[in-house]
């Protein structure tokens, strides 16, 4: 299923796919090469029905097989996601303007702390493995809405997101 080949050439994502297949580092190499191009592409989006939900983030499949799949996320003013970990790899670049990744430490399988966070801003590139520091947050608090390219080592089919489990912020 895709439809990003208004944008990009699907062999791209095929070869993407299938790179999933080889190493880790292989895989996640390929990802983020990809993503740095790709976000470095004006109106890459132009003429692409994305989703829009007021106050939150809306998510658009633009290419998915058995496994990845390439989703556009806009953010709009004060959007965030729950604090979560992810069951797939995820790497994810910024399209247009900017939101904050916060990282988290678990403390057990559902309450984190902070450990730390970046601003994600337009071009940043980040990739992570399921099992790798993965636990984190993004919020746009911004003024302004924002869109993120998210590839994610999974079958949309299969799974409705990317998301393995969910975590309660605790205060230290």
């Amino acid at each position: 299923m895709t439809i990003f080949q208004t944008v990009a050439d699907v062999r791209v994502f095929s070869h993407l796919s299938a790179a999933s297949q080889t190493s880790a580092t292989e895989y996640l190499a390929s990802a983020r090469a990809l993503l740095d191009e790709l976000v470095r592409t004006p109106h890459l989006l132009a003429g692409v029905p994305l989703h829009r939900v007021t106050g939150g983030y809306g998510r658009t499949l633009l290419f998915g097989d058995g496994r990845i799949s390439v989703w556009a996320l806009v953010w709009a003013a004060g959007a965030k996601t729950v604090i979560h970990d992810h069951h797939c790899s995820c790497c994810f670049g910024m399209l247009q303007g900017s939101i904050r990744e916060i990282w988290f430490q678990a403390l057990d399988d559902r309450r984190a702390v902070v450990s730390g966070g970046k601003m994600r801003v337009q071009g940043d590139v980040a990739c992570m493995m399921p099992n790798g520091a993965n636990l984190h947050q993004m919020v746009n608090d911004e003024t302004q809405e924002a869109i993120s390219l998210h590839v994610y080592g999974f079958d949309h089919e299969a799974h409705a997101s990317s998301i393995h489990r969910e975590y309660e912020r605790v205060d230290q």
